[in-house]
């Protein structure tokens, strides 16, 4: 069976949904057996992961993404001809036209746009509700990155229950590993730190973290550490992290397993997530972990976190303050999240889904 999988992504800036191409491919290519995965458009090896370029050469990358743009502006004739010798094609939302004459497949990432549009910009919203008319709603069969996420998608675009198969999403092997270099150093972090990391935008609730710990009694002894770009997030709320917190923006792929690693607690207090790779990343590590009690964060922590209601302020500072005070909670909270850690290895994630595509394929 041969699937072909839209990777361009990849050639763009992004975030998670590209953390999940570049390892998901990966790993489906290393555990196909007699079975094939093709990175579309024409990709080939995927050079080293960054979230702010391509993972490919530039002349490589304008000439895909010219052929993508022509693609869609012919209502995509040359897509269908390229994707003609799969069994599967699996989209994403840079594709306005879905290929015909081969099974259809996508991953359901979240149902942000559709449970809190309040939080995306309206070029977001548009781009997911088009995904969802033109891809999610005529595909023979759904990857969703949660029950949580499955479930939501179920409800919100009245998918058939059966053409919706949960799989969870991995992380990188080197979050499960001691990291052979300690980074501290070159980020100038010399104190105990909280570690947050994601892309600044509205539903990732910095506001009421960055309020909680303004309450904070050891604010002295710890730093509040945020890495990750700059997204939609107001003005107001870049200005607070950059004057309240340690903001180290962008932070390379390879530094990223030993900041999270020496962290003392990770705390992510997000509204709503469709897996929550960072939360994922950190259990790996056997770092004890604050998390929201709302979407998958539950599912996806289980009891290697502390659950909090991200929209109290005063709760998360208790749970941040009951975590600092205790040296045997954020113990066994590290044990448990590190072994529930293992369900989130790429090959397992793999392999769940080659037994998908060949459902799909019949």
């Amino acid at each position: 069976m041969r699937v072909s999988i839209d990777a361009t992504p990849l050639l763009l800036r992004s975030a998670g949904v590209k953390n999940y191409l570049y390892f998901w491919i990966r790993a489906l290519q290393a555990n196909a057996g007699y079975n094939r995965a093709d990175a579309f458009p024409l990709i080939g090896e995927l050079g080293a992961l960054t979230h702010e370029a391509s993972t490919i050469s530039t002349a490589g990358t304008a000439a895909r993404l010219g052929f993508l743009y022509f693609s869609n502006l012919v209502s995509g004739l040359p897509l269908n001809w390229l994707a003609r010798r799969a069994d599967v094609f699996h989209a994403t939302n840079q594709i306005r036209t879905p290929v015909s004459g081969v099974a259809l497949t996508a991953t359901l990432h979240d149902m942000t746009c559709w449970v809190m549009p309040e939080f995306h910009t309206e070029a977001n919203v548009r781009a997911d509700m088009s995904f969802a008319e033109r891809t999610l709603k005529r595909a023979d069969g759904l990857i969703a990155v949660s029950e949580n996420t499955r479930r939501d998608a179920i409800e919100t675009l009245g998918l058939k229950p059966e053409k919706v198969t949960t799989i969870h999403s991995g992380v990188a092997p080197e979050f499960f590993e001691t990291p052979p270099h300690d980074v501290r150093a070159k980020y100038k972090l010399t104190k105990p730190y909280v570690l947050f990391v994601g892309t600044l935008e509205p539903r990732k609730n910095l506001d009421r973290l960055l309020e909680a710990w303004s309450q904070m009694r050891y604010r002295k002894e710890f730093e509040l550490v945020i890495i990750g770009p700059v997204g939609w997030a107001s003005p107001g709320t870049v200005d607070r992290v950059t004057n309240q917190a340690r903001c180290l923006g962008y932070v390379p792929e390879q530094d990223l397993p030993s900041l999270t690693y020496h962290a003392t607690v990770f705390a992510y207090p997000s509204l709503y997530e469709g897996f929550g790779f960072p939360v994922a990343q950190a259990m790996a590590c056997g770092v004890p972990v604050l998390t929201s009690s709302t979407s998958c964060l539950p599912e996806i922590s289980g009891d290697g976190a502390l659950h909090v209601d991200p929209k109290s302020a005063a709760e998360i500072r208790a749970g941040l303050e009951r975590l600092l005070d205790s040296a045997d909670l954020r113990r066994e909270l590290g044990t448990n999240g590190k072994r529930l850690a293992q369900r989130y290895r790429w090959e397992r994630c793999a392999e769940e889904s080659w037994k998908f595509f060949e459902r799909v394929a019949g």
